[in-house]
């Protein structure tokens, strides 16, 4: 199916004009080929392209968004210069004529505007079969409840447009949230019905990436979520773990290019390593070692790698690695972080520059004292975050090298080889997941690995949620222990650690449990709005990007209870009167 996209995009260009003017693209064919393109099957296939290649943009580096969802939740913390510039509205300041706000509108309308087009003209279309039309419809109504579930992730209720109009048409006001939320689930449901629409597709299947009935019983189930209707979401998730998908062995290798079609995979944006067509992960996420030279555009929350527990279940506490350590100010505790062997020049330096007490300082084995804190650690911390002292395979040389982790950085080049990222004087939990390897992929901004939109995993988690949510927390355990167990971590009530004594419990572990399973696969952005956690969280006090060690570059500023949901552009209010804004903007 990746092929299927890459192949027709060049066909596409020439029939395919993208309006930049208006909230959606709404004349998507140029004069010349507006009347023909579905008077033959080739063509018409070449806009069902165009609907799927639009969840590219996501992913993308060239031609597609720069925001990164999970930037947006407690997991992920952008870099203190791309937090002013991108994601402001994390720091109280947007306005409603952010540009954030208008190209997100712009590009789900899009999205639905090439589904519309499909659905609604297919079928004129004379050398194509029946069946392979009631397909393509099935799936574009898929592919249109996916962009209707994004826009009201965000907005809580925006215009139902079901068809392509012409521009003075698109004056609908706003549907309400419950209503978007039904629309989603009667095109998931139409998708599910179609007799053409596989359960999956093998890894070797020319259709494979195509939308099967698990992704539309996946995002109906999630449609159920928000809508708090939890017995029809657990019958979507149960029916999902009968159509063969299942969790991969080894979480440790799950996000690469030997196991992207794995049966895990259930729904995800097919790359290819080349322009525009790659995942940007190893970009912004990858550090100055990645073949390429990475950005280290965001890093992992302290909070959050903190958050991770023993592999028996046990809560992870400094203080039981080295004591005292929660008692001391940042700046004091930075010295456990520091490599072994520095100078008296050094440890000056370090003491003046970060307030580290060197006179915890050990000369030999400082390194080993802090790698201890996290070797016993569930196993999916390292698989998602390098830290301190772990090593990276990095190709940025003329070679394959292993680099280590470490602080204060010395240089890049044998014999010390430490890992860096674009500045050295700040020690960030670099991310590790969906980053490149050596030489492996060496075009950074066109990484070929698909990026999964719905896997296994999640899945079984959000069933778990639908049965906790209906009392029966003890049947959930099951299905988050099928999880636990992948990643090599004590099951749920097999110790005192891990007890889980009733729903509210169950409701915590399954948050975390999510967090350390999804963390920088751009998921949990929508799911801390919709548990209603995203400020607790999020916005805690003193959070925001900090040394590994808690001292703050930054703190998140909460913009007030308007910002749980986004603003309506406001260049989309002066086009359409009939849209009213959300409370609390201007």
């Amino acid at each position: 199916m990746k092929r299927n996209i890459s192949a027709i995009a060049l066909l596409l260009a020439l029939t395919v004009s993208v309006s930049c003017g208006d909230f959606l693209d709404r004349s998507p064919y140029d004069e010349v080929n507006s009347s023909n393109v579905f008077e033959d099957a080739a063509l018409a296939e070449s806009v069902v392209a165009g609907a799927y290649s639009n969840i590219l943009a996501d992913y993308v580096s060239e031609g597609g968004a720069r925001i990164n969802w999970d930037a947006f939740s407690s997991v992920l913390d952008p870099q203190t210069s791309n937090a002013t510039i991108n994601y402001n509205y994390l720091m109280g300041t947007t306005q409603s004529t952010n540009s954030i706000f208008t190209t997100y509108w712009k590009r789900f309308y899009e999205g639905i505007n090439r589904a519309n087009d499909v659905i609604n003209n297919i079928n004129k279309v004379p050398n194509m079969s029946a069946e392979r039309k009631l397909q393509r419809i099935a799936e574009c109504k898929f592919l249109r409840a996916y962009h209707y579930y994004r826009l009201n992730c965000f907005w809580r209720g925006v215009p139902l447009y079901l068809k392509n109009l012409s521009v003075e048409q698109y004056t609908k006001p706003r549907n309400t949230e419950e209503e978007v939320w039904r629309q989603v689930i009667q095109d998931c449901t139409d998708c599910i019905d179609c007799e053409q629409i596989q359960d999956k597709y093998a890894a070797t299947s020319a259709d494979y990436g195509r939308v099967t009935r698990g992704a539309a019983y996946t995002l109906r189930g999630k449609a159920y979520l928000w809508l708090k209707d939890y017995e029809n979401a657990e019958k979507d998730f149960l029916a999902v773990t009968k159509l063969g998908y299942g969790l991969h062995g080894d979480y440790s290798t799950l996000f690469s290019i030997e196991n992207e079609k794995c049966n895990e995979m259930i729904f995800s944006a097919q790359m290819e390593e080349k322009a525009g067509s790659g995942n940007f992960f190893s970009f912004i996420y990858g550090n100055y070692t990645t073949a390429g030279y990475g950005n280290s555009e965001l890093f992992a929350n302290v909070k959050f790698v903190e958050s991770y527990e023993e592999r028996d279940g046990k809560p992870f506490d400094w203080d039981n690695y080295i004591p005292g350590y929660n008692a001391m100010s940042p700046g004091a505790r930075s010295v456990y972080f520091m490599r072994d062997g520095l100078s008296d020049a050094d440890k000056a330096m370090m003491g003046a520059n970060y307030g580290a007490d060197m006179s915890k300082y050990l000369d030999s084995g400082n390194e080993a004292r802090v790698r201890a804190a996290y070797l016993n650690r569930d196993p999916r911390l390292e698989a998602t975050v390098i830290t301190p002292y772990a090593s990276y395979k990095g190709g940025a040389a003329g070679s394959e090298i292993n680099y280590t982790f470490r602080f204060p950085f010395v240089e890049m080049e044998s014999p010390t080889c430490d890992l860096r990222g674009t500045q050295t004087t700040q020690m960030h939990y670099f991310i590790r997941k969906f980053v490149a390897e050596g030489k492996k992929h060496p075009n950074i901004k066109y990484n070929p690995v698909d990026v999964p939109i719905f896997r296994y995993a999640d899945v079984l988690l959000c069933l778990a949620e639908a049965i906790n949510e209906q009392g029966r927390y003890g049947e959930a355990a099951g299905y988050v222990n099928q999880v636990r167990r992948r990643a090599g971590v004590a099951e749920l009530n097999s110790n005192n650690y891990t007890r889980v004594n009733n729903m509210d419990e169950m409701r915590e572990r399954i948050i975390k449990e999510k967090r350390w399973e999804l963390a920088a696969e751009e998921q949990l952005y929508c799911e801390e709005l919709r548990w209603g956690v995203w400020k607790k969280d999020k916005f805690a006090e003193g959070n925001g990007l900090q040394h590994v060690w808690g001292a703050p570059l930054y703190t998140y500023r909460w913009g007030g209870d308007a910002f749980y949901k986004w603003a309506i552009p406001q260049s989309e209010i002066e086009k359409n009167t009939s849209l009213v804004q959300n409370e609390g903007w201007m």
